[in-house]
């Protein structure tokens, strides 16, 4: 009886598509991963960007001639300087099949207070924060489906209206949701489940 079971459990695994060394874990009774929170379940990445004078990065909330119609004191001045930002991906199942299935988190940050050809600081005025999160299922190896969410809250007196530069809050930074279709290819590997 004990032996059926055990050709039984290879058999189901290999039909799911484990590897080899799973299936022989799994015969011997020593599974070495967790169904929930197993190892390296979060990953990702940080970063901090700074733009140099004359290139700061435009959200596209304030006009281009901000400096001309409104000057050095413009309220108006939501080009960025520095941008901060990151990736976080949870993949808390490690158990079939809920273990293709993850949670991503994309923020930016953006901080600054200039105005193009008029007054360039190094000020770390906060201006907004970009978010993109979502759910996300592997497919198969290298391909993922994801449904994603975009949104913009914009941060400090940059919450209202702005003036006569003011462009409005729903330009490209705006709220969107999108169903998408991610292929990974060439050298670039991903940490994903064996199939």
């Amino acid at each position: 009886m004990r032996g059926i079971l055990a050709v039984s459990v290879v058999v189901l695994t290999m039909a799911c598509g484990a590897p080899s060394q799973a299936a022989d874990d799994l015969v011997q009774g020593l599974s070495t991963e967790r169904k929930i929170f197993p190892k390296n379940w979060v990953s990702g990445f940080l970063d901090f960007a700074v733009a140099p004078r004359h290139n700061e990065p435009d959200l596209n909330r304030c006009s281009a001639a901000t400096g001309s119609l409104a000057g050095a004191n413009a309220a108006c001045a939501a080009f960025a300087r520095y941008v901060g930002g990151g990736y976080i991906e949870f993949r808390p199942f490690g158990g079939r099949p809920l273990r293709r299935a993850f949670i991503f988190a994309e923020p930016h940050t953006y901080m600054g207070k200039n105005i193009p050809q008029v007054q360039y600081t190094n000020a770390i005025t906060p201006i907004a924060l970009e978010r993109t999160e979502g759910v996300g299922l592997d497919i198969a190896r290298n391909f993922e489906l994801r449904l994603t969410n975009h949104r913009v809250d914009w941060l400090g007196h940059y919450d209202g209206n702005l003036g006569i530069t003011d462009l409005g809050k729903n330009g490209p930074l705006s709220t969107y949701t999108t169903i998408s279709a991610r292929w990974y290819f060439g050298g670039y590997r991903r940490r994903s489940p064996a199939y």
